[in-house]
């Protein structure tokens, strides 16, 4: 969304997809069991988001129009409610609380993103400063690099201290970090594709205001 509207970002590097920590649920006693069973229902999801994206792609698999459900635009606490409730037929979402969901009310899965996308986080950087300071950047992301190895190898420690720091309840964040990825990526030219799907999809719905090339907006890391 910044690239569309004109903000100087640059793409320096990507994060793993977090394909198994975001998904689409609903209630065990509901009676929505498939993407199918979700024509007619309402489903919470964040406007905008990756939990957006993978539930108008998942609906788009499965041969159902995004028109033949109704979206309820909710913020993460206000979904968690509205699911906990039975305010909302199912919940596209995303860890940590796809990860207190499960842990609070046994869902359901109708799909999670790695069954449908191939989709990453990413870290973004001013495009006249990383131009200008390539080494710095490299630097940064090397450093980035050595604290996610870390991380994965000190999962409990993690899970640890992301809980104090949040409040997110240690069982439901030790779920959601042993199942994460720890990594920093270049961007490769298949994550720049993945990435424009998702920027042409967003486009469809309306969420950007023009057409962009992601590539445009890739910086060139140095090399040795």
């Amino acid at each position: 969304m910044g690239q569309s509207s004109g903000a100087a970002i640059s793409y320096v590097a990507a994060l793993p997809s977090n394909g198994q920590g975001e998904a689409i649920i609903t209630r065990a006693d509901g009676d929505a069991a498939t993407l199918a069973d979700l024509r007619g229902k309402t489903v919470g999801v964040g406007k905008g988001t990756s939990a957006h994206n993978l539930l108008v792609a998942a609906l788009g698999k499965a041969g159902v129009g995004y028109d033949e459900i109704t979206p309820a635009y909710l913020s993460p606490a206000d979904g968690a409610a509205a699911f906990a409730s039975g305010g909302i037929d199912a919940w596209a979402v995303w860890n940590p609380f796809l990860a207190i969901a499960e842990t609070r009310h046994a869902p359901r899965a109708l799909v999670r993103s790695a069954d449908i996308l191939s989709v990453n986080t990413y870290f973004l950087g001013n495009r006249g400063f990383v131009a200008e300071h390539p080494e710095t950047v490299a630097r940064v992301l090397d450093g980035l690099r050595s604290a996610a190895a870390w991380a994965d190898a000190h999962r409990p420690e993690v899970a640890a201290a992301v809980a104090e720091v949040t409040g997110v309840p240690l069982d439901a964040q030790t779920l959601a970090t042993d199942r994460a990825t720890f990594g920093i990526y270049d961007i490769t030219p298949e994550i720049v594709a993945h990435q424009q799907e998702t920027a042409d999809r967003f486009l469809k719905l309306g969420l950007i205001p023009k057409p962009i090339t992601v590539a445009d907006a890739v910086w060139p890391r140095p090399r040795a």
